[in-house]
Protein backbone atom coordinates (compact mmCIF):
# COMPACT_ATOMS: atom_id res chain seq x y z
CA UNK A 1 0.00 0.00 0.00
CA UNK A 2 2.71 2.54 0.70
CA UNK A 3 4.21 1.86 -3.07
CA UNK A 4 1.13 3.11 -4.31
CA UNK A 5 1.33 5.82 -2.23
CA UNK A 6 4.63 6.64 -3.28
CA UNK A 7 3.82 6.19 -6.79
CA UNK A 8 0.91 8.34 -6.83
CA UNK A 9 2.18 11.59 -4.81
CA UNK A 10 5.40 11.15 -7.40
CA UNK A 11 2.55 10.97 -10.13
CA UNK A 12 1.02 14.24 -8.82
CA UNK A 13 4.53 15.92 -8.30
CA UNK A 14 5.12 15.20 -12.20
CA UNK A 15 1.85 16.61 -13.33
CA UNK A 16 2.10 19.88 -10.99
CA UNK A 17 5.67 20.47 -12.37
CA UNK A 18 4.99 19.84 -16.09
CA UNK A 19 1.56 22.09 -15.15
CA UNK A 20 4.36 24.72 -14.03
CA UNK A 21 6.38 24.04 -17.01
CA UNK A 22 3.89 24.52 -19.60
CA UNK A 23 2.98 28.03 -17.45
CA UNK A 24 5.99 29.43 -17.61
CA UNK A 25 6.70 28.45 -21.31
CA UNK A 26 3.31 29.36 -22.72
CA UNK A 27 3.95 33.09 -21.08
CA UNK A 28 7.28 33.31 -22.60
CA UNK A 29 5.95 32.75 -26.36
CA UNK A 30 5.62 35.90 -28.50
CA UNK A 31 3.08 37.96 -29.13
CA UNK A 32 1.21 35.71 -32.38
CA UNK A 33 -1.34 33.07 -33.05
CA UNK A 34 0.59 30.28 -30.57
CA UNK A 35 0.14 32.71 -27.60
CA UNK A 36 -3.67 33.41 -28.53
CA UNK A 37 -4.08 29.87 -29.08
CA UNK A 38 -2.54 28.79 -25.24
CA UNK A 39 -4.37 31.75 -23.92
CA UNK A 40 -7.73 30.94 -25.36
CA UNK A 41 -9.27 28.75 -23.00
CA UNK A 42 -7.78 30.16 -19.84
CA UNK A 43 -9.41 33.38 -21.41
CA UNK A 44 -12.78 32.01 -21.93
CA UNK A 45 -12.98 30.47 -18.79
CA UNK A 46 -12.32 34.11 -17.46
CA UNK A 47 -14.33 36.03 -19.48
CA UNK A 48 -17.60 33.20 -18.22
CA UNK A 49 -16.91 34.37 -14.95
CA UNK A 50 -17.36 37.84 -15.53
CA UNK A 51 -20.08 37.24 -17.40
CA UNK A 52 -21.95 35.43 -15.23
CA UNK A 53 -22.59 38.40 -13.14
CA UNK A 54 -23.46 40.72 -15.32
CA UNK A 55 -27.27 42.17 -15.19
CA UNK A 56 -26.81 42.80 -19.34
CA UNK A 57 -26.88 38.73 -19.95
CA UNK A 58 -29.65 36.49 -20.44
CA UNK A 59 -29.59 33.76 -18.00
CA UNK A 60 -29.51 31.37 -21.32
CA UNK A 61 -26.20 32.66 -22.61
CA UNK A 62 -25.18 32.38 -18.47
CA UNK A 63 -26.25 28.99 -18.85
CA UNK A 64 -24.14 28.08 -21.88
CA UNK A 65 -21.12 29.86 -20.88
CA UNK A 66 -21.64 27.28 -17.67
CA UNK A 67 -21.83 24.69 -19.56
CA UNK A 68 -18.52 25.43 -21.54
CA UNK A 69 -16.66 25.97 -18.10
CA UNK A 70 -18.06 22.62 -17.02
CA UNK A 71 -16.89 21.05 -20.33
CA UNK A 72 -13.50 22.08 -19.86
CA UNK A 73 -13.24 21.44 -16.24
CA UNK A 74 -14.63 18.16 -16.68
CA UNK A 75 -12.35 14.86 -16.34
CA UNK A 76 -14.35 13.25 -18.86
CA UNK A 77 -13.74 13.55 -22.93
CA UNK A 78 -14.89 12.55 -25.72
CA UNK A 79 -11.77 12.08 -27.58
CA UNK A 80 -9.00 11.16 -25.00
CA UNK A 81 -6.44 13.80 -23.85
CA UNK A 82 -3.53 11.79 -24.65
CA UNK A 83 -4.35 11.51 -28.12
CA UNK A 84 -1.70 13.95 -29.78
CA UNK A 85 -3.58 17.44 -31.01
CA UNK A 86 -6.90 15.62 -31.43
CA UNK A 87 -6.89 15.12 -27.62
CA UNK A 88 -7.65 18.43 -26.61
CA UNK A 89 -9.47 19.43 -29.77
CA UNK A 90 -13.25 18.24 -28.33
CA UNK A 91 -12.82 21.30 -25.58
CA UNK A 92 -11.82 23.73 -27.88
CA UNK A 93 -14.75 22.77 -30.12
CA UNK A 94 -17.42 22.85 -27.88
CA UNK A 95 -16.18 26.31 -26.14
CA UNK A 96 -16.00 27.76 -29.31
CA UNK A 97 -19.76 26.75 -30.06
CA UNK A 98 -21.16 27.43 -26.54
CA UNK A 99 -18.94 30.78 -26.58
CA UNK A 100 -20.58 31.67 -30.11
CA UNK A 101 -24.00 30.72 -29.03
CA UNK A 102 -23.97 32.78 -25.85
CA UNK A 103 -22.68 35.87 -27.67
CA UNK A 104 -25.60 35.84 -30.09
CA UNK A 105 -27.50 37.49 -26.73
CA UNK A 106 -24.91 39.69 -25.64
CA UNK A 107 -23.71 43.15 -26.41
CA UNK A 108 -21.02 42.55 -27.91
CA UNK A 109 -19.53 45.51 -26.36
CA UNK A 110 -20.26 43.71 -23.30
CA UNK A 111 -18.64 40.55 -24.58
CA UNK A 112 -15.42 42.47 -25.50
CA UNK A 113 -15.27 44.16 -22.48
CA UNK A 114 -14.81 41.14 -20.23
CA UNK A 115 -13.00 39.12 -22.68
CA UNK A 116 -9.04 39.59 -20.91
CA UNK A 117 -6.25 38.81 -23.62
CA UNK A 118 -6.23 40.15 -27.44
CA UNK A 119 -9.51 41.08 -28.45
CA UNK A 120 -9.22 39.79 -32.40
CA UNK A 121 -8.50 36.07 -31.31
CA UNK A 122 -12.16 36.42 -30.15
CA UNK A 123 -13.74 38.77 -32.75
CA UNK A 124 -12.23 36.57 -35.63
CA UNK A 125 -14.07 33.49 -33.62
CA UNK A 126 -17.64 35.70 -33.58
CA UNK A 127 -17.33 36.88 -36.99
CA UNK A 128 -18.91 40.01 -38.07
CA UNK A 129 -22.04 41.67 -36.01
CA UNK A 130 -24.91 40.93 -37.83
CA UNK A 131 -27.48 43.80 -38.39
CA UNK A 132 -30.59 44.09 -35.85
CA UNK A 133 -28.92 41.30 -33.85
CA UNK A 134 -29.74 41.38 -29.96
CA UNK A 135 -26.12 42.64 -29.85
CA UNK A 136 -26.56 45.86 -31.00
Amino acid sequence: MERILLLAAAAFALWVLSCLLMMLFASRLPDGLMRQVAEFLPSCVSTARVLRKDPLVPRRAKIALLVAVLWVVSPIDLLPEFLPVIGPLDDVVAVILLLRYAARSIPRETLLAAWPSDPRLLQRLLGPQREGSARD
